[in-house]
């Protein structure tokens, strides 16, 4: 019963045949190799975008890091939600690849709301030469609550940005999910949204360790080009990043592995919703489940062979009914016996 996180699962078949595939004979390394052609034009149609400047890194803290310091510069500031996975996950990360832009956290949730974030641009004034200048907005999709941003919130978010002049992130680690959620194209959650770059996630969504890079503005690319390279994040031996990305694109695997991942967790939700030791904090329409429970019953679930992120205190010392949030992951590859042995557990507690 791993719920832990949906980076932990394995990696479907299709994609493995495809390194397989690729590993055999010579070909051109750092990004020149055919399939980084295909994965290209795949994601150029996926998005509706055919002047797209794609790219492929290796991990989401090097996709979204590099693609901030292409949009900011060092005395600019970057605004996200006080959960954002770069001002919480990232060890500085961003800070240091746009060579020491600051993070402005938007007061309120990991939703931002569009009058919180104006207010917020409005008080890093720009022209002011003692403070950071109005840099970018990130946003992520999922957010790291496990929430969904409707394509209006969206909309109303990249207009605020767009009044002020300021470039849109999408950090898109569960974009799949997301995309299977709205029941959107990837075009309407992007570029037709006035987000200007995107990064398509597909570690998260099964692959074994890459993330695309899509600027809808190729004015850019030469810039993200550079800083890849300089910060270590080009592969010589690109056609494994391109073996995966295309695999996933072909046949819509991408998709058809989020739809997996969310029907496994609406069969999850279910039964968590049943027990009344159990309260959901978060609106459930993609793949993760945030719920708060006395801490007795996260020491039984664990015990019970439960595996997931609890947060807000120590498991093990403290009372009985003190109160600790759980965070349930379904990943593509999730057993239904699994989820129906975890649910069980839980009734029985």
């Amino acid at each position: 019963m791993f719920f832990a996180s949906d980076n932990s699962g394995p990696v479907p078949q299709a994609v493995l045949d495809a390194l397989a595939e690729a590993n055999q004979g010579y070909t051109l390394g750092y990004g020149a190799d055919a399939l980084m052609e295909e994965v290209r034009q795949r994601v150029r149609d996926v998005f509706e975008a055919p002047e797209a400047a794609v790219y492929l890194t290796a991990t989401g803290t090097s996709a979204n890091s590099l693609v901030l310091a292409t949009l900011v510069n060092p005395y600019d500031t970057i605004f996200c939600s006080p959960v954002a996975h770069i001002e919480e996950d990232e060890c500085n990360a961003p800070e240091f690849y746009t060579g020491g832009a600051k993070l402005t956290l938007v007061p309120g949730s990991d939703r931002i709301d569009p009058e919180a974030l104006s207010r917020c641009i409005v008080s890093r004034a720009a022209g002011r030469v003692h403070g950071p200048q109005p840099g970018a907005l990130s946003l992520t999709q999922v957010t790291e609550m496990g929430n969904v941003y409707s394509l209006d919130e969206l909309r109303a978010l990249c207009a605020v940005a767009k009044a002020h002049e300021i470039p849109v992130h999408l950090d898109g680690a569960r974009f799949a999910n997301a995309i299977v959620s709205l029941g959107c194209t990837p075009a309407e959650m992007t570029w037709k949204a006035g987000v200007d770059v995107a990064v398509f996630g597909g570690t998260k969504n099964g692959l074994m360790g890459v993330e695309a890079v899509v600027f809808f503005d190729p004015a850019h690319a030469w810039e993200f080009e550079l800083r890849r390279k300089r910060g270590g994040h080009l592969f010589s031996k690109h056609r494994y990043l391109s073996a995966q990305m295309a695999a996933y694109l072909r046949d819509d695997l991408w998709l058809s592995l989020a739809q997996r991942a969310n029907a496994n967790t609406a069969r999850l939700l279910d039964g968590v919703r049943a027990s009344n030791r159990v309260e959901i904090v978060n609106d459930v329409t993609a793949n993760m489940i945030f719920f708060d429970a006395p801490r007795d019953l996260h020491q039984a679930l664990r015990r019970g062979g439960a595996v997931y992120a609890i947060s807000g205190g120590s498991v093990d010392e403290g009372p009985a009914d003190g109160i600790l949030q759980g965070r349930l992951v379904c990943d593509w590859s999730m057993p239904e016996e699994n989820i129906d042995a975890f649910v069980s557990l839980l009734n029985r507690l």
